[in-house]
């Protein structure tokens, strides 16, 4: 039977509240019920969410969590966002450009996880 496509995607973090609100108060996330090693957030067309390390993970030890893998996050205003990112001294990685997908651009999360940001449906 083939593979339909990703359903669920999570990062593991150092510190499940901080990566929770941070991802609610500068993404405007909700959380939906998970379980309690996680918080998982009611996203479409694929679910996203943090979740406690597991113990064969120390992040600490890495220099870029989730180096070689891409993460994009669909934003109605790529723009807007960035610039509430920035007003939050949040890091910004790569500047926002008009491409492919509309207005990208890209941000660290508090691990350093790289998250890409685009606005073209």
């Amino acid at each position: 039977m083939p593979i339909t496509g990703p359903d669920f995607i999570s990062l593991q973090v150092s510190d499940l509240e901080r990566s929770a609100a941070f991802y609610e108060q500068h993404l405007g996330l909700s959380r939906q019920p998970g379980p309690p090693h996680a918080v998982v957030f009611n996203t479409q067309p694929v679910a996203f969410a943090v979740r406690e390390a597991t113990p064969d993970v120390d992040l600490s030890l890495l220099a870029q969590p989730g180096a070689g893998i891409a993460l994009w996050m669909h934003a109605t205003d790529a723009q807007q966002l960035h610039d509430a990112l920035v007003a939050a001294d949040v890091t910004i990685t790569a500047a926002p450009i008009d491409g492919p997908f509309g207005r990208t651009f890209t941000f660290a999360d508090p691990d350093g996880y790289r998250v890409t940001v685009h606005d073209k449906v």
